[in-house]
């Protein structure tokens, strides 16, 4: 019995080096580097979004999903794209129950140069409550072709406001939305608004490895390829902004997340890598991208976001933002048991890093959408700084960060774990 037992002991360690000297040969610091020093080079021009470098970055990252046997996102290209709407208010003229709307409380989300709703007329009213949520509503009517007044109860007067901060740049889509902040029930309106609109392409990279038995249960591995290009120059005379760690660096964990589980060929639900644009400027690669999937199919969203450098931890660790809004980070704790590596809730909640990365969107959708960082962002020395190139980040630790998240979402990649939702009603 003793020597089955020790032969057993012997065979799962056997399996165990095994398992790791396979993902050392995928997940390293030498191929790490390689793809690093590729997307933070002064050749992709700081990749800021509308530029060529941009799009020399988009090429690199398509090419690497292809070497790596990944698929094309819709069997034909990499690229995701859409684009965004650039407006200009020309002119504006409203009025609610016979009285005149101030500008500040009256939000336009349309393509249409010109926009005409009266009562009675061809559009659908749409009361949103105290206790509904803003975005939730907005984000669902974008998707048809219809024409919509909005009254929207003063309760939501903030995000309103952050709302219509945006609204000079969002998705192109074939709605038209006018929404109005106000306390008193809409009887009749007049609207009679004009703008200049300018549509402006964006792409999205994207691939797929379709799962086996739980085809229709998607797990998306995601990081934004975009930063925030050429500007003034610093005391260096440096004007590029490489974005090394922000967030070359998750761009970077996507593309071998990519190749690793390409090789592994062994996952149950269908798996995503999505690199994502304009995330500096307003996140609208990740809105986009999260408009193309049903919710409730989304089992789990691992956002990658500046993992270049070391948690305030040290090595081996990394934290996870909303932590306690759904079971994903027990679950990712519980894989890793057996590593040396170790995942925290995160410790900077008073900036909001939850809401303030490309997992936000799906999250707010009920999705266990979170995001995955070592940034120290209370004393990150070189965040959004010229000074955010190669030779501050530490290659060797970011592969162990990599082959962690790809270790500790291995039961959810093969449908024996499920993340909990995210309470929705409980998110602002």
């Amino acid at each position: 019995m003793l020597k089955k037992i020790a032969l057993c002991s012997v065979a799962l360690l056997a399996a165990k080096q095994s398992f790791l000297q396979s993902i050392d040969k995928i997940i390293n610091a030498a191929e790490v580097e390689r793809i690093e020093r590729i997307l933070s080079a002064d050749d992709m021009q700081g990749r800021r979004t509308f530029t060529p470098g941009i799009d020399k970055a988009a090429d690199f990252i398509a090419e690497e999903f292809k070497k790596s046997g990944i698929k094309p996102v819709d069997g034909k290209s990499y690229f995701q794209e859409f684009a965004m709407i650039r407006t200009k208010s020309t002119s504006a003229a409203v009025t609610v129950n016979g009285t005149a709307i101030e500008d500040k409380n009256v939000l336009v989300l349309s393509a249409q140069p010109e926009i005409a709703i009266k009562t009675p007329g061809k559009y659908e009213l749409v009361t949103i409550g105290a206790t509904d949520t803003l975005s939730s509503v907005i984000t669902r009517l974008q998707k048809t072709n219809k024409t919509y007044f909005l009254q929207v109860d003063t309760a939501h007067a903030r995000m309103f406001a952050n709302t219509k901060r945006r609204a000079a740049q969002f998705f192109f889509n074939d709605a038209t939305i006018v929404a109005v902040l106000t306390a008193e029930p809409v009887k009749n309106c007049d609207i009679n608004y004009k703008q200049e609109v300018t549509k402006m392409p964006l792409k999205n990279v994207v691939g797929i490895i379709p799962g086996k038995s739980r085809k229709d249960e998607y797990v998306i591995f995601s990081g934004h390829y975009d930063h925030l290009g050429i500007g003034k120059p610093d005391a260096k005379g440096d004007s590029i902004f490489n974005g090394a760690n922000d967030d070359a660096a998750g761009s970077t964990a996507v593309m071998m997340l990519a190749h690793y589980f390409a090789q592994q060929k062994n996952n149950e639900r269908t798996l995503i890598f999505a690199t994502f644009t304009a995330e500096e400027i307003g996140g609208f690669g990740a809105q986009y991208f999260s408009r193309q999937f049903d919710p409730a199919k989304v089992m789990a969203m691992f956002n990658i976001e500046m993992i270049g450098t070391e948690s305030k931890w040290g090595t081996n660790s990394a934290y996870i933002t909303g932590y306690e809004k759904s079971s994903m980070g027990e679950i990712l704790s519980k894989n890793l048991e057996k590593t040396s590596f170790k995942f925290y809730p995160d410790p900077y909640t008073a900036q909001n890093l939850f809401y303030r990365s490309d997992n936000a969107t799906l999250a707010r959708l009920g999705v266990p959408a979170h995001t995955i960082s070592t940034s120290k962002m209370d004393n990150e020395p070189n965040y959004h700084k010229q000074s955010d190139e190669i030779g501050t980040l530490d290659m060797k630790n970011m592969a162990e960060i990599i082959k962690a998240i790809a270790i500790s979402s291995t039961s959810i990649v093969a449908g024996k774990d499920t993340p909990s939702r995210v309470d929705a009603s409980q998110l602002r």
